[in-house]
């Protein structure tokens, strides 16, 4: 039983690829689309906390997350003064239950190839370099037409093509991104031995400075500082600002600094935001991940809510034999309330900084953590 034979899913992200193989694996025909060419060719790092893990699980990957990535069960906080000094050291919550890290780092192309790879062994049909350029939806299905002019129909279509989504804007929906006031600064780099968890510096020219492990040689640092129009610098400019910044932060950052020698490996963009009001579908449409909410990563839970959007949406699909105002309503009332209390929370934890407010950081992430220990 099923509420659909075929679907259409746009984006090859973790939400994308993951609604791929929830639904491929259990009969129903999927086509994986994605306009980039190739979506394991670009990115530094991402942090996967145990939510996250616990759908990664359930999609069949777990083994290969944890021999590709690097798990820790700690965080650790760091003074901005000439020695790095460690303030604390912190137990991280286990999000995903007692038998999963806490969290693990890894190289985002790599989870990308990991996820992808498993939506054609389950089988979905993967076309990169493509879009579509049409949708008509009646009551029964999606009309599809694809930017080489074929055309296919579709039971359901699922867009999960990101921040700035294509099928968004082709259903009409207007919502505003905007940024929340910080830039961050990512570089991917080789991970000193004494780097073995996020070690996280407030303070200093950055209102954070910290990296993350994502492989026994590897992990990207970031450097979080005021919005700014970075756009006009060159490569071996953006290089020369990182090292700069970077110069205020020491312990295992001394050695992260000196490695910092690539300029392909450093990139930047802004903190932004946006959150759809439910329902997130539109008929036989529906949006999920970073189509229909976005935060910055103060609380990393960008791909963790994706996948949880992903995980619910197939639940529900899978369990019902027909598209149904009740379908959507539970899909709605199972997602919008829990991404919105993460939206916020990552929201909050950014304006104290930009405040220079010291807020109740421990309770907000405790309160935040006891929701997400819990299933989406």
């Amino acid at each position: 039983m099923s509420a659909v034979r075929n679907v259409l899913v746009v984006g090859a992200g973790a939400a994308g690829t993951a609604t791929a193989i929830l639904l491929a694996e259990r009969g129903v025909a999927v086509d994986l689309i994605d306009v980039k060419p190739d979506i394991a060719k670009h990115g530094s790092g991402i942090t996967l906390q145990g939510n996250a893990l616990r759908v990664l699980r359930q999609l069949g990957v777990w083994n290969e997350i944890e021999m590709n990535g690097y798990p820790f069960t700690t965080l650790g906080l760091r003074a901005p003064d000439p020695h790095g000094t460690l303030l604390a050291e912190l137990d991280d919550v286990r999000t995903g239950g007692p038998d999963l890290p806490a969290t693990v780092g890894m190289y985002r192309p790599i989870l990308a190839s990991i996820l992808v790879d498993r939506a054609a062994q389950a089988g979905a049909t993967v076309r990169f370099g493509t879009t579509f350029t049409a949708l008509v939806q009646d009551a029964d299905g999606v009309d599809v037409t694809f930017a080489d002019g074929s055309t296919s129909r579709y039971d359901l279509v699922v867009g999960a093509d990101g921040i700035r989504s294509f099928t968004r804007r082709q259903l009409g929906i207007e919502l505003a991104t905007e940024s929340t006031g910080m830039g961050i600064w990512r570089v991917f780099a080789p991970r000193p031995t004494s780097v073995t968890r996020t070690d996280l510096y407030y303070g200093g020219p950055c209102y954070i400075a910290g990296y993350c492990p994502t492989g026994e040689d590897s992990l990207y640092a970031y450097l979080v500082e005021e919005a700014q129009d970075r756009s006009s610098l060159t490569p071996e400019q953006s290089l020369h600002v990182v090292r700069d910044l970077a110069e205020s932060y020491h312990g295992p950052w001394d050695e992260i600094r000196d490695s910092i020698t690539d300029p392909s490996r450093v990139n930047y963009t802004w903190f932004e935001k946006h959150l759809l009001d439910g329902p997130w579908n539109r008929g036989r449409v529906v949006l999920i991940g970073d189509a229909a909410h976005t935060c910055p990563p103060t609380l990393a839970q960008g791909a963790a809510q994706a996948l949880e959007d992903a995980a619910v949406l197939a639940e529900l699909l899978l369990a019902a034999d027909a598209l149904t105002d009740d379908l959507w309503a539970t899909f709605t009332d199972r997602r919008a309330k829990r991404v919105g209390t993460v939206v916020e929370a990552s929201l909050q934890l950014g304006r104290w900084l930009l405040d220079h407010e010291q807020g109740d950081v421990p309770g907000l992430m405790a309160s935040v953590s006891h929701l997400l220990a819990t299933p989406a």
